[in-house]
């Protein structure tokens, strides 16, 4: 290191470092203030550790910590992390109309998915939610790295006598995204969000090689810089002995600077107008541009350039599981449910304490009749010397008696403890749900409140951080792996709506409609798809896919129904051909008797003039010129012939039209 020349500090350096120290310190004081000391007791509370000063009283000896916050977090964080990870895929992905290909799409999102389970970030996320169940803000800070994969390969011998067996080397570009304690991330407290800030910090102590590897890469300036360990309160696990050695304090900034104390940038975009005086407040404001600056120890500029995202984002997200109005810092369950579990430590400890008195075996011993240096403890196979009659002596008293109420009480508080953070306890909700008859209409009440509240907290956790995450790791990707990822407008949707207790509560619903289905049902197979769907099998795909092959119809099968359709279709044809022959068959016959009808109708009209002529032809034969009487006898005889013989034909005619309409 006799060689190692440091770059030049300039003084746009110097006064960017104090620029950006100046409104970090102001940010950590108010931070501290209003945050720390609850931060402190939150934690504590969460992983069972007790401290002096959480007594609930002065005369307090127990230091017991009842796990019931603990149980809600759990509760959850669990619910939110099965609901986004559970299914395997946790987002979606969907390319502009114009685009008509969707096999980029779904290569670019599977190539995501793998990346981002090869980088862990599910486990992040589990750690990002944990926080702000905690302490009410969880940070995660997206990250660049470039990473040398090794990987088993085969080659073969130059001679092709054989192959060598080895490994190959292969770069990889990895976005991985690292969980910030909220004690290491400071931020600008006159902003709701991330982008309204001025600016926002990650603060930690990270290991001197660290440090001095980046500096012979060349990601930070060559400065000589050493071990410092000033501020444990950075430290961001309280629970364990502070390591202090070969620790570098480092302070990544994301955020606004004023353009001239970047040097690359002061003679770029012209003159700017100066709209206020100059060395006043609003001066070093007028022209401002976003910046990633590196700072070690509080003096040590390490990098400083203009921000280096396609994007121009901040590599920050935050979520918290409840909004308060006028403040970055929102509300988590630690801190809606603190008052009943101080409720419960105090009742427990009470009981402890009052245990110790009542079940330890007390003496009340006449002093001036034991012999001098005598131990008074009581313990088996111990031996008291005394000066006189031990029953006069030696008395054994118990301090009263330990009302059993109190456990009692604890578990009333926990009730309203899962009330008060809108958690779900399997225990407390079998004692809450009625019995009997009107057993399954309390569960489904009680379920669908649940329901609705881990529903709501994971809509939150989706829209406000997840897709966030999401959408600035793959800009990264198009960034920095144009070769993988091609720089398109995605749109990115959650996958996942359902947690786990609403998962099970849709398999029960499942299972009680299959009792109401008959084997033989259409709709069998679609529930029995979907209760595998929502299953969390190992195969789940591989049955899905089985079903899906017992609902398709055998070929063989469906080639002998058609053939038994085929002939069904023409057995019908043939009855119709045959019924359409009796019919016209019958309309033939019809029409024959018709004409007959006719016939008699008209012979029936003809006759009465032939029957005249033959009655005129009678009456006149075999008369002479002198019988006149008897030629008018024979016609008035003839002439009443004629009318019952027209009285017969009317009635023939009228017989013949009713048989007409008959038929």
């Amino acid at each position: 290191m006799s060689d190692f020349q440091e770059d030049p500090v300039s003084e746009s350096d110097k006064e960017l470092v104090a620029f950006i120290i100046d409104h970090c310190d102001r940010w950590k004081e108010y931070r501290d203030t209003n945050y720390q000391a609850k931060w402190d007791e939150y934690e504590r509370l969460y992983y069972g550790v007790w401290s002096d000063e959480d007594k609930t009283r002065d005369s307090e000896r127990s230091r017991l910590v009842s796990p019931a916050i603990r149980q809600a977090v759990e509760n959850k964080t669990s619910e939110i992390i099965e609901a986004t990870t559970g299914r395997g895929e946790f987002f979606e992905m969907e390319d502009d109309a114009a685009d008509q290909q969707e096999m980029d799409i779904e290569m670019v999102k599977t190539q995501l998915h793998d990346d981002l389970k090869k980088d862990k970030v599910d486990k992040t996320w589990a750690e990002v939610n944990r926080n702000a169940e905690v302490f009410g803000l969880g940070i995660a800070e997206v990250q660049i790295k470039s990473t040398v994969e090794l990987q088993p390969a085969m080659q073969p011998m130059p001679d092709g006598t054989g192959a060598a067996i080895g490994v190959i080397e292969a770069e990889r570009v990895s976005v991985p995204v690292k969980s910030v304690h909220p004690r290491n991330f400071i931020w600008d407290p006159n902003s709701e969000t991330i982008d309204d800030c001025l600016g926002v910090a990650v603060e930690e102590y990270t290991s001197l090689f660290k440090v001095v590897k980046g500096i012979e890469d060349g990601i930070y300036r060559k400065v000589n810089i050493g071990p410092e360990f000033s501020d444990a309160d950075l430290i961001p696990n309280q629970l364990d002995s502070l390591y202090q050695e070969d620790k570098v304090r480092v302070l990544r900034y994301y955020g606004l600077v004023p353009r001239e104390y970047l040097e690359q940038l002061e003679n770029e975009g012209g003159e700017v107008e100066d709209l206020f005086p100059e060395d006043s407040d609003a001066d070093k404001y007028s022209d401002m541009v976003e910046a990633v600056v590196v700072i070690a120890n509080g003096q040590y500029l390490l990098k400083a350039e203009a921000n280096p995202y396609m994007m121009k984002d901040r590599p920050i997200v935050t979520y918290v599981p409840e909004k308060v109005s006028g403040r970055l810092v929102g509300m988590g369950t630690v801190q809606k449910g603190y008052n009943m579990q101080k409720a419960i430590d105090a009742q427990l400890r009470s009981h402890l304490d009052s245990l110790a008195l009542t079940t330890a075996p007390m003496m009340a011993a006449d002093a001036t009749r034991l012999p001098r240096g005598v131990s008074y403890k009581v313990q088996p196979g111990k031996t008291l010397l005394t000066n006189g009659n031990p029953n006069e002596i030696l008395f054994p008293f118990k301090f009263g008696s330990t009302d059993a109420g109190n456990i009692s009480t604890a578990k009333e508080f926990e009730t309203m403890l899962l009330q008060a953070t809108g958690t779900l306890d399997s225990q407390a909700m079998t004692r809450s749900v009625a019995a009997g008859e009107a057993g399954g209409a309390s569960m489904s009440l009680a379920m669908s409140s649940i329901i609705k509240k881990n529903k709501q907290a994971l809509m939150n956790f989706q829209d406000d951080f997840l897709i966030p995450l999401i959408k600035k790791v793959a800009y990264r990707y198009m960034q920095f792996d144009p070769e993988r990822y091609p720089s398109k407008d995605f749109r990115f949707t959650p996958a996942s709506t359902l947690g786990m207790v609403a998962r099970e509560y849709e398999q029960q619903q499942f299972i009680g409609l299959l009792q109401t289905l008959g084997p033989d049902s259409p709709v069998l197979p679609l529930v029995l798809k979907g209760i595998i769907k929502g299953s969390s099998l190992s195969n789940k795909e591989e049955l899905a896919a089985a079903l899906d092959q017992m609902n398709q119809p055998n070929p063989e099968a469906q080639a002998m129904q058609q053939a038994q359709m085929q002939a069904q279709i023409q057995l019908v044809q043939a009855q119709i051909n045959e019924l359409n022959s009796r019919a016209a068959e019958s309309q033939a016959d019809a029409q024959e008797a018709m004409a007959k009808a006719q016939k008699t109708m008209v012979e029936a009209q003809l006759m009465p003039e032939e029957l005249r002529a033959k009655v005129i032809q009678s009456v006149s034969a075999n008369l002479d010129g002198s019988s006149q009487g008897e030629f008018e006898r024979r016609a008035k005889v003839a002439e009443l012939i004629l009318k019952e013989r027209e009285i017969e034909t009317k009635e023939n005619i009228v017989e013949a039209q009713m048989n007409r309409k008959v038929q």
